[in-house]
């Protein structure tokens, strides 16, 4: 069985909850990286285990360490873009976090799923 890509837009997740993220951006994109650290073994619902996850970051957000399990990736531009790149380019399926309608149809078009926010961000 092929390998799961998952691509976690940072910026739409982390937005998706009004914990005070604004004050630190990077810092919440921290949080969220290490959320996913479990993913990457364990799957999501529906998407069992082990996942390639890669979490795209984008302008405040940028400069954030991958770990064991997450690979960060550094948009230099448009986190969209870059996640519809990535997508692109990946060699098996993918599956993308983010509730960006547009993002959606976008990823959607190179066959990637797309799930919601609280799959790996549940609100407060």
């Amino acid at each position: 069985m092929e390998r799961v890509t998952l691509v976690v837009d940072a910026a739409n997740v982390v937005g998706s909850v009004p914990d005070g993220w604004w004050r630190d951006r990077k810092g919440a994109a921290e949080r969220l990286r290490d959320r996913l650290v479990p993913c990457a073994e364990g799957g999501l619902d529906g998407v069992p285990g082990p996942l390639d996850v890669v979490l795209v970051v984008e302008g405040q957000a940028r400069g954030v360490s991958s770990v064991p399990g997450v690979r960060v990736d550094s948009a230099p531009a448009s986190g969209d873009d870059r996640i519809v790149e990535l997508v692109a380019e990946a060699s098996g399926p993918c599956v993308v976090v983010t509730a960006d309608r547009a993002l959606r149809a976008r990823v959607s078009a190179h066959g990637a799923t797309c799930v919601g926010p609280r799959t790996v961000r549940p609100g407060p």
